[in-house]
C-alpha cells in the first residue's frame, strides 16, 4: 500500500532572502478541480483530481516532508483553492506554507480583473474565504497589468501585509524590465519587498536566465519554477510521430482542444529530441527516470528555492518527490545538459557582447553577474 512506503526526505530552503523556509519541492494544485466547459482547456482534462483524490495527494505530500503548497484563485474558478481550504481546515495551519495568486478575471464584471486596488483586495478576501484561513503566506501577482499604475498595485500589497492578511509577496510571469521596476519601486516607496518569482523554467524554457533571473540573483528573489516538466514533455514518454490518446494527459487533451497550442511546436524541432536524448543518457547513468533528471537539474540551479510539481496520482508524486535529496547530477552531466538546452538568444546581441566585454572584469567583492553565463 502507498501509506507503507518509507517517507523520503526533502530539504528546507529559504524562500529568497526572506526568513521563510519552504520544502525544496512545492505541490502545485493546478490539477485540482474540474470544469466541463472552460476557456482554459486543461481544466476540463480527464486527469483533473476531485476533492477526495486531491486530499490524498496533499496528505502524502506532507507525509513526505513537503510544507509548501501553491494554488491560484483562477484555477478552476476557485475550485482549487476551495479543495486546498477543506484540506487545510483539518490540518495544523502553522505547519503549511500556502501560496496563491491574483490578476486574472474571476467573472465578467468589468472591475473583476487586473491588479487594481479594488480587484486585489477583493481577490485576497475571496481567497481567504475559500482557503478557510485568516492569512496567506505568499501572495503573488499572476502576470503584469498594463492598465494599472505599478504604484497602486505595490501600495495595495503593502497594505495587505501591514494588516496581516498576507505575510509575503511574490511576482510571476514578468519580463526582465518589469521585474527590476517592481523591485526598484518598492525600494523607492519604502514598501514591503518581493521575495520570490514564479516563472516557467525547465530544460526547454531557459530564456528567463538571461534577464529575469539576473534580477532575482542581485535582488534576493527565490525562483519557483512552474511547469518543470513542460507539461509532460520532459518525462520521456513521447516518441517521434506517435499519435497520442487525448485522454492520456493534459498535453494531449490540450492539443485536441487547441491544435495551435504553443508547446506542440517543440515536437517539430530537432533540438527537443536532442535534449531528450541527453536526458535519457543521464537518466540511465544515474538509474533514474527522465522526469527525475529534469527535476533534479532545476534543483541544482542556485537561483531556485523550490520547484512546483503537479501530481495526478500518489505514485507520480512519490516518483517526483524522490529528487528532493539523496542524489545529484554530476558536474559533467550538468554541463552537458546545460549545453544541449542552451537558448539560441544566449549567443545573440546584446548578451554575447556584454559577456565578452566583462570576461576580465572580475571583482570578488562584487560577484553579481552582469549577464547570464549560458
Amino acid at each position: 500500500m502507498e501509506s507503507e512506503k518509507e517517507p523520503c526526505e526533502v530539504e528546507y530552503t529559504h524562500l529568497g532572502k526572506s526568513g521563510l523556509k519552504v520544502s525544496n519541492i512545492c505541490l502545485g494544485t493546478l490539477t485540482f478541480g474540474r470544469m466541463e466547459e472552460s476557456p482554459v482547456a486543461i481544466f476540463s482534462c480527464p486527469t483533473q483530481a476531485d476533492e477526495e483524490k486531491a486530499h490524498g495527494i496533499m496528505d502524502r505530500f506532507v507525509e513526505l516532508g513537503g510544507n509548501f503548497i501553491d494554488t491560484a484563485n483562477m484555477y478552476c474558478r476557485g475550485q482549487s483553492e476551495h479543495i486546498v481550504g477543506t484540506w487545510l481546515k483539518k490540518k495544523s495551519r502553522d505547519n503549511v506554507v500556502v501560496a496563491t495568486k491574483c490578476r486574472f478575471p474571476m467573472s465578467t464584471e468589468p472591475n473583476d480583473k487586473g491588479l487594481s486596488r479594488r480587484h486585489i483586495i477583493k481577490c485576497c478576501e475571496d481567497s481567504l474565504e475559500r482557503l478557510q484561513t485568516n492569512y496567506i503566506d505568499l501572495y503573488q501577482t499572476h502576470i503584469w497589468d498594463d492598465a494599472t499604475p505599478i504604484e497602486e498595485t505595490l501600495r495595495t500589497l503593502d497594505d495587505l501585509v501591514r494588516c496581516g492578511k498576507i505575510r509575503y509577496i511574490g511576482v510571476s510571469n514578468l519580463l526582465g524590465w518589469q521585474t527590476q521596476k517592481v523591485v526598484d519601486y518598492t525600494k523607492f516607496m519604502g514598501l514591503t519587498g518581493f521575495i520570490s518569482m514564479q516563472q516557467q523554467y525547465n530544460l526547454l524554457v531557459r530564456h528567463p536566465e538571461l534577464e529575469e533571473f539576473q534580477v532575482c540573483k542581485t535582488e534576493g528573489l527565490g525562483v519557483l519554477p512552474w511547469s518543470p516538466l513542460s507539461s509532460g514533455m520532459l518525462t520521456g514518454k513521447y516518441k517521434r510521430d506517435e499519435k497520442m490518446d487525448p485522454k492520456s494527459g493534459r498535453l494531449a487533451h490540450d492539443l485536441e482542444k487547441n491544435s495551435k497550442a504553443s508547446f506542440w511546436t517543440e515536437f517539430a524541432k530537432d533540438t527537443y529530441w536532442d535534449i531528450m536524448a541527453v536526458v535519457a543518457k543521464v537518466a540511465k547513468t544515474n538509474g533514474k527516470t527522465a522526469a527525475q533528471v529534469a527535476l533534479r537539474w532545476l534543483l541544482q540551479k542556485d537561483v531556485v528555492s523550490s520547484i512546483i510539481i503537479g501530481a495526478t496520482s500518489i505514485k507520480q508524486l512519490d516518483e517526483n518527490m524522490s529528487v528532493a535529496t539523496g542524489w545529484s547530477i554530476s558536474k559533467e552531466d550538468m554541463e552537458t545538459l546545460d549545453e544541449v538546452s542552451k537558448p539560441e538568444s544566449a549567443s545573440s546581441y546584446p548578451y554575447q557582447m556584454s559577456r565578452l566585454g566583462n570576461t576580465l572584469r572580475v571583482n570578488r567583492f562584487n560577484p553579481k553577474p552582469v549577464v547570464a553565463n549560458i
